[in-house]
């Protein structure tokens, strides 16, 4: 059974910004921060941490940053869906703009997963991929336009907004999340307050100068949103 995502959640990855013991101590103050404010957090894993992240936290959703579609046996350097789920993955990251897909690769990718239990969360440069890649139906799509990702610059709301409206036309049932170019807490807030049912940051964190007081501030600012919602009868 695929692992339950309770929203809104906060995601976050490490890219290569920090590698090692660096990702593992990372990912402990990813899995404080989540029992601390009861919010799923969903930490994209380097491959060379994935068992030791899985192996101990609790509260954390621990994602892959990648997989191919085949099945074992032949194919040296390919990313086996048994092998990552093995490892103690939960679910799996599609058609990053660092590592894109097509279509017909997406959607067999998702078959995969779908067969192994694992979440899959998909990435969508510009509003029409993201209806495009709705029509596959994975668990999680992740509208972001590629030329913010790593920067400063969030979305703006409309584009949040379209992209929600968009995905949810077409699946009701897929979650929709903002992560390109967030640096603030209040975004946090304020996105998932537009409609997004998470949002997330990575280099956003990495980079800041105290990057564990601004990940726990961004967590905190996913419950504040949570029973805000709540008072509003959105959630």
């Amino acid at each position: 059974m695929k692992r339950k995502v309770r929203v809104p959640y906060f995601e976050t990855s490490v890219k290569n910004y920090i590698y090692g013991d660096a990702v593992y101590d990372f990912a402990l103050e990813c899995e404080k921060a989540a029992v601390k404010y009861d919010v799923d957090v969903m930490f994209i894993a380097p491959y060379t941490e994935i068992r030791r992240i899985a192996e101990n936290t609790e509260k954390l959703i621990v994602l892959a940053p990648y997989m191919d579609a085949l099945r074992p046996g032949r194919g040296m350097a390919d990313v086996l869906p048994e092998a990552i789920k093995a490892a103690g993955a939960q679910g799996v990251v599609l058609n990053h703009c660092e590592r894109p897909m097509t279509l017909g690769q997406i959607k067999k990718c998702i078959d995969r997963a779908n067969e192994l239990d694992l979440l899959t969360f998909v990435c969508a440069d510009t509003i029409d991929e993201a209806r495009a890649i709705a029509q596959l139906h994975p668990d999680i799509i992740n509208p972001e336009p590629s030329e913010l990702i790593g920067g400063t610059c969030a979305s703006d709301m409309s584009y949040v907004k379209q992209a929600i409206d968009a995905v949810k036309a077409i699946d009701p049932n897929i979650l929709v999340e903002q992560a390109a170019g967030i640096t603030t807490a209040q975004q946090i807030y304020d996105f998932i307050m537009a409609g997004s049912e998470a949002a997330g940051s990575a280099s956003g964190i990495l980079r800041a100068e105290k990057p564990y007081e601004l990940l726990d501030e961004m967590v905190k600012y996913v419950k504040k949103a949570r029973e805000d919602l709540a008072k509003l009868d959105r959630i």
